[in-house]
């Protein structure tokens, strides 16, 4: 029996105030994400930039793509690991996505729209960068803002330059049966954050501290979920952790989302000023794409925590 004081993810509203650096607005909120990274390992976040006109417009390009042919979509590779074509997976059988590398940029979403549609699709590649380039606006605030609650601010710029972009498109499909099935198993991101959208279908659920799993409610059209990933726990020296998270899908209707995740281009290292008797060093400098690598190698290895056997002290 589900409790009357069953837990919530933190809602922060980044359209009520004004969101200035160094505002009264954008202090309180600065809190609030430092509150919530640091108890929950992410939050919604609403975010009135984004329309439903728009949500509509690209969830209907998102099924256009996963209604092409098997072995288009399978076109869909990259050098970097683990960024292009996942589906037909046993172990993951509603679970199917693509990605995008290099997302924000026009560069990037026209070379995978022209791999999907030869003959172009203007609709789908205009959708895919409008909602890249919005999803680094939201990530751009909040890692701003964690930067600045830890006294780093100074390292912000550098960090910043660091970043690309991955945008990977999901589907899970609707289970067969009544019953509720995993459309993709409990893990944590391997990236710095990650900014995650989705359709009116609610599935995603949280692991807490203690164990137990949230459900998030993002039926707002103006709701967006902002997680840190592992590489964010390493740089905060563990004052963040990475939250578990999954995919239960139930109902008659497949399930469309979209996952933006930041990776460094470089080394990330946790910042000597994160370092104390209270906090002594957790983990050695280390390549966020070495990282990357060595979880797509050793990933049948189920580690419990692969950043930890990477670059753990």
């Amino acid at each position: 029996m589900v409790s009357a004081s069953e837990p919530k993810l933190p809602v922060i509203n980044f359209s009520k105030e004004s969101l200035e650096v160094g505002s009264e607005g954008w202090e309180l909120a600065r809190k609030d994400v430092q509150r919530a990274f640091e108890e929950y390992g992410c939050f919604v976040v609403l975010y009135d930039k984004i329309t439903s006109e728009f949500g509509s417009s690209m969830f209907g390009a998102l099924e256009e793509l996963f209604d092409l042919p098997t072995e288009t979509k399978m076109k869909n590779k990259y050098e970097k690991p683990l960024n292009g074509y996942v589906g037909q997976n046993p172990v993951i059988p509603l679970h199917e996505s693509l990605g995008i590398d290099n997302a924000t940029t026009k560069e990037g979403t026209q070379f995978f729209t022209n791999l999907m549609w030869p003959q172009g699709n203007d609709r789908f590649s205009e959708s895919a960068y409008s909602f890249a380039k919005l999803a680094a606006e939201i990530d751009g605030i909040v890692t701003r803002m964690i930067f600045e609650s830890y006294g780093v601010e100074k390292y912000y710029e550098s960090y910043a330059g660091s970043i690309t972009y991955l945008l990977r498109l999901l589907k899970n499909k609707a289970p067969q049966g009544d019953d509720p099935k995993l459309g993709f198993v409990a893990h944590t991101d391997k990236s710095f954050t990650t900014v995650l959208y989705q359709d009116y279908i609610n599935a995603l659920e949280v692991e807490t501290k203690s164990g137990d799993w949230i459900k998030v409610d993002l039926s707002s059209p103006s709701s967006f979920v902002v997680f840190a990933g592992d590489a964010l726990m390493a740089w905060s020296n563990e004052r963040i952790v990475s939250p578990s998270h999954k995919v239960v899908v139930s109902g008659k209707e497949d399930r469309y989302s979209l996952a933006q995740f930041s990776f460094g281009d470089g080394m990330v290292e946790v910042p000597k000023e994160l370092v104390d008797e209270d906090h002594p060093l957790k983990y050695k400098p280390f390549n966020h794409l070495g990282l990357m690598r060595f979880f797509a190698e050793n990933a049948y290895k189920k580690l419990k925590s692969p950043i930890k056997s990477y670059c753990g002290v």
